[in-house]
């Protein structure tokens, strides 16, 4: 794609996000939806920390095509390098967690993630805009151009960072409130939670690693002129 095609398309992933993150906002006041969002709000939940993630990602990649595009530069430092740790140390990991977690947990017993009755608040194409399409913008991001990933011990910090807090968002909650941000978390006793939490962490640096090695998949021999000219 051109530097044009792909601003263009930037763009427009970055408006549908912050379409969205928008309409979430809105629902906050509706009377049959502002029970999902007390004790935590919309940012309990993993699914709208991804949306206003993707958000900034996006418009990150857009300024970064803008500049690009207006000073005729291969790479804009600052801006290019920040776009490339946001998206393999939390975009690409993250979205690919939320989508395969959720449709896992969905497919086996539904009113342990989305109960039925939500049906009657979310439509279903918000259901899809939230827990499937993110799946692919991120492969697409991957086959449009190549991402430099820092090195495993930074890349990893930075997601086991990230995980930690909402975790530990996700514990003060309860022990605020008595209630699980998932119904899941319910069901579980003390140590399947401890397993649950374990085997989430090791599924999600899996993701990352898969990550990198299909970027360098893709992109293998560009990186290494790319990271030969820094």
């Amino acid at each position: 794609m051109t530097r044009t095609s792909t601003c263009i398309y930037h763009f427009l992933v970055f408006s549908w996000y912050v379409f969205l993150n928008f309409h979430i906002s809105q629902q906050v006041g509706d009377p049959r939806k502002s029970k999902l969002f007390i004790n935590g709000g919309q940012w309990k939940y993993l699914t709208f920390l991804n949306l206003l993630l993707q958000a900034i990602f996006y418009g990150v990649a857009c300024l970064e095509d803008v500049l690009k595009i207006t000073t005729g530069k291969k790479d804009i430092k600052f801006v290019t390098a920040f776009r490339d740790l946001l998206f393999t140390t939390l975009v690409f990991p993250i979205s690919t967690f939320v989508f395969l977690s959720f449709w896992s947990l969905f497919l086996y017993d539904r009113e342990l993630v989305y109960p039925k009755a939500l049906d009657d608040i979310f439509p279903v194409w918000l259901n899809h805009a939230l827990h499937t399409f993110i799946l692919p913008f991120s492969l697409v991001e991957v086959i449009l151009r190549p991402h430099c990933y820092p090195l495993k011990k930074k890349g990893l910090t930075l997601l086991t960072a990230a995980i930690v807090a909402y975790v530990s968002r996700v514990l003060w909650i309860y022990s605020e409130t008595g209630t699980w941000v998932y119904p899941v978390f319910a069901k579980l006793s003390l140590m399947g939670l401890a397993a649950f939490f374990s085997l989430s962490y090791i599924f999600i640096v899996g993701i990352y690693l898969f990550g990198e090695k299909l970027n360098h998949w893709k992109w293998g021999d560009m990186m290494q002129l790319r990271n030969k000219r820094k």
